[in-house]
């Protein structure tokens, strides 16, 4: 799977590029294109340490692997808006060749034209009482939106609107719970579900319920009436109640009212579907609500349980300050570290017949009013808080190099009398995982997301999404793992995995759901823009942030191919701090990986046929990673470097290929462990192929970027990673 594209802008009164424009690409699709803002500095980065460079083959590689070409000094000029809008994309849903995208910040959902995915239009926006969060559209156009009410503590409501009128024309709303922050429609269309997170008042002086609500709706494009809504809530599962609520739900914190402490903590984040169920993650929890669509009732509460950290391949980063001022990536595992999983978004997946659960394991902490419940772990023992025991296994490793810096959850870990920590509990897992419908563990992806975003960007590893900084964020959360979909590419099922903090969307294939392969990672960032940095002083902020790229994925939609404005698969992301909606197409080349010598292969792959190759056996070693231990087994493949070197001009102007002991970021099957400074390149020189990336027996996809802005976002480098799983 490789990655290629780039962002436009998307506003009324944007400048066009005119014909004297100096650098001009085509896509594979043949359309004007301009190479990534950022390029040079870029490009000499990756030439430096992973050493892939891109080419302007046949005018045509910025379509390729997404990093352009840049045939001039300078940068291209930068198309802006003249006004700066309030603006946050947050979750997109797609209706024929419409967008619709949540702009939470201006608290309204953005209407706009992809008919032409390359030169999409803002047409209109839809605007309701209240805030914005999520939206759904019914494959016949009728149109969902959640609306928070201006204070977040009282009832929302859902409004109804028609996606297939220019204007959309909203059709009526109905209440639901508080803080209504996802809603989705079911497969066959017959129900909304709405998950109501119910979340505590900024000072903590109330805390309504969490809920879930099932709204009947209406066959025809036409919106319910409010005894269409039923409520799903937690009040069996209170003292008292029929039900019983498992002993490994967390329950914590204040409790501002007398009345349904456990149904008030609950907070539901996000839903998916599966049958006649619906599975909706409380993150805070680390559980998932097993809710009958047809009852509206909750039946179930299945608690996740611990990631073990000390297990080996699922370590993590656990220090900004290893060493301060010099922080390097450290991937480690430690005995009695674990994590709790906390998964924000939740799809489904089925397999063989089997309905499985896929996760996104952010992490979140709560922090309202005076209650904060997490603490640095160098922090222990003072303010009132219990020291980590004498007898702990991490006793030892408090210092900042190891896990000082780290925050943890105060209310896990401590031992029967709750005088001392015996294991300490990080948020989240830094991983997506795979689970039965009961809630037992299919697979984790361990700690593949840090490993492959140290290869990818080891510069800019861990950084944060509005700073660009190394190892920012590896004292929190990681890369925050928050956006996922599911979605079937000729005959394989990939989830796509949004990296909140540093960005990108990472691919894994699904088709074996015990044993998930890593296929690819695109990060359509320029991370030389620091935004946080430079924005207080930028005299135009839309052209700052038009350098920047996209910043903070929060929502992903796939698109079959016949749902697709491209004709093609395709993958579109909201991205909350850039702002910037981006269309992907995903185009299925594979015919068994053998169109190396076709100019025509695939969907006119526009140079598919320059791209380094990769043997069947890529992404079959599970235990591969950047930490020092794997780098000393890269050599030691009998297969690495040999044969995916040279698919047409893959092994670059100088006839170089790679050796069966050299780490590689091209084509070669250097175990996953080999540093991304030590990358021996298969190309050497402006003009030569960029290598295809993440090839899986023979599967190749191209994510191709047909993508746009909703202000004045240019675009940026595409940092590529080819790893073995």
């Amino acid at each position: 799977m490789g990655v290629c594209g780039f962002s436009r802008p998307a506003t009324p009164n944007r400048s066009r590029r005119t014909d004297d424009d100096p650098t001009v690409c085509e896509d594979a699709h043949g359309l004007g294109g301009r190479p990534p803002v950022g390029h040079r500095l870029h490009r000499r980065r990756l030439d430096d340490k992973h050493k892939l460079r891109p080419s302007c083959r046949s005018g045509r590689s910025h379509q390729l692997l997404g990093l352009g070409c840049a045939e001039r000094d300078g940068l291209p000029r930068i198309p802006r808006d003249r006004t700066v809008r309030r603006i946050a994309a947050e979750i997109t849903a797609v209706h024929g060749d419409t967008v619709f995208t949540v702009n939470a910040q201006a608290a309204t959902v953005d209407v706009i034209d992809a008919s032409d995915p390359t030169d999409p239009q803002k047409v209109s926006e839809i605007t309701g009482t209240g805030v914005a969060n999520s939206i759904s559209i019914r494959e016949d156009g009728l149109g969902v939106i959640a609306l928070e009410n201006e204070d977040k503590t009282q009832p929302g409501t859902v409004m109804f609107f028609d996606a297939n009128d220019s204007e959309a024309d909203i059709l009526g709303e109905v209440p639901v719970g508080s803080l209504p922050d996802m809603v989705t429609v079911t497969p066959d269309g017959s129900h909304a579900l709405v998950a109501n997170e119910g979340e505590p008042a900024d000072d903590f002086s109330t805390d309504p319920e969490g809920s879930v609500s099932v709204i009947d709706l209406p066959a025809e494009v036409a919106a319910p009436s409010a005894s269409d809504v039923h409520t799903a809530d937690f009040h069996e599962f209170e003292d008292g109640g029929t039900k019983t609520l498992p002993e490994d739900v967390r329950i914590f914190g204040p409790t501002p009212e007398e009345d349904l402490p456990i149904s008030r903590n609950l907070e539901p984040e996000y839903i998916t579907v599966a049958g006649d169920k619906a599975y909706a993650t409380l993150q805070e929890a680390n559980a998932i609500a097993v809710v009958d669509i047809a009852s509206a009732s909750v039946e179930e509460i299945l608690p996740l349980g611990l990631k073990d950290h000390g297990q080996a391949g699922s370590g993590l980063d656990a220090s900004d300050r290893d060493p301060e001022d010099a922080p390097t990536v450290n991937i480690t595992e430690y005995e009695g570290l674990k994590g709790a999983y906390m998964p924000d978004t939740i799809s489904t997946l089925t397999s063989g017949g089997t309905d499985y659960l896929v996760t996104a394991n952010e992490g979140d902490s709560r922090e309202w009013g005076d209650f904060v419940d997490a603490a640095r772990v160098k922090d222990l023992g003072e303010d009132g808080l219990a020291p980590v025991c004498e007898t702990s296994p991490l006793a030892d490793k408090l210092g900042d190099e190891d896990l000082g810096r780290l925050n943890i959850i105060t209310d896990l870990g401590l031992n029967d009398a709750g005088d001392c920590y015996e294991e300490l509990v990080a948020f989240g897992a830094r991983s997506f995982s795979v689970w039965t419908t009961d809630g037992k563990l299919v697979a984790d992806s361990g700690d593949e997301f840090e490993k492959l975003t140290a290869e990818a960007v080891p510069e800019f590893f861990n950084s944060n999404h509005s700073e660009s900084n190394l190892e920012g964020r590896s004292d929190d959360k990681g890369p925050e793992p928050e956006a996922l979909t599911i979605g079937e590419v000729g005959e394989r099922t990939y989830a796509f995995v949004g990296f909140e903090r540093i960005g990108g969307i990472a691919a894994f294939d699904l088709s074996e759901p015990s044993a998930p392969k890593f296929a690819t990672y695109f990060n359509n960032r320029d991370f030389s823009v620091s935004v946080e940095d430079e924005i207080e002083d930028a005299s135009d902020p839309a052209e700052l942030l038009s350098r920047a790229g996209d910043l903070g994925p929060e929502g992903l939609t796939f698109l079959g191919a016949d749902e697709s404005p491209t004709g093609e698969a395709a993958l579109v992301v909201g991205n909350e701090v850039s702002g910037t909606t981006s269309l992907y197409s995903v185009a299925d080349l594979a015919n068994g990986g053998d169109d190396g010598d076709d100019e025509n292969a695939g969907a006119d792959a526009a140079g598919a046929d320059d791209d380094a190759g990769a043997d069947q056996n890529a992404g079959a070693n599970e235990d591969a990673g950047t930490d020092d231990d794997a780098q000393a087994d890269a050599g030691s493949e009998s297969d690495s470097g040999s044969e995916s070197d040279s698919a047409a001009n893959g092994t670059g102007a100088d006839g170089a290929e790679s050796d069966s002991d050299s780490n590689t970021g091209a084509g070669s099957d250097s175990a996953a462990g080999s540093n991304a400074d030590d990358s021996e390149a298969s190309s050497d020189a402006d003009g030569d192929p960029l290598p295809r990336t993440g090839a899986d027996l023979g599967q190749y996809l191209i994510l191709g970027g047909i993508a746009v802005g909703l202000i004045a976002i240019g675009s940026a480098a595409f940092f590529l990673t080819r790893r073995r799983s």
